[in-house]
């Protein structure tokens, strides 16, 4: 009995982390003047991330400054992300911080794949 009020303190330690951290990455990409943020709760589809959040880059120069930012932001918090993905001539980079998974891109990347709908079930 004790162990599990241990345990789900923990989870709720965690959680509350998870939560700062999200609302640590939204704030950074409100700062750099990213576009059209939205947080898609992923914990009842899949196991890699609890949250992604999805943003919108004006050109290839302000998407790498985003993606640049957002980084040097969480990572002076104390969590550096896991690895990041892609370039700003692809139009779309991703951050990794392990519990939230970030993407920056060009709206024309966006509308082209459309991981709203993709993830539309979260």
């Amino acid at each position: 009995m004790i162990h599990a009020y241990y345990y789900l303190m923990w989870i709720n330690i965690i959680l509350m982390q998870i939560e700062s951290l999200k609302q640590s990455i939204i704030s950074a990409l409100e700062d750099i003047k990213a576009e059209n943020i939205v947080s898609l709760d992923v914990r009842k589809i899949t196991s890699i991330a609890d949250y992604m959040i999805i943003c919108s880059a004006r050109s290839t120069r302000h998407l790498k400054a985003v993606a640049d930012t957002v980084t040097e932001k969480i990572k002076a918090k104390g969590v550096p992300p896991l690895g990041s993905e892609g370039d700003p001539n692809s139009g779309w980079i991703i951050i990794d911080f392990v519990d939230i998974i970030v993407h920056v891109m060009l709206p024309e990347i966006r509308t082209f794949y459309n991981l709203e709908k993709l993830w539309s079930t979260a």
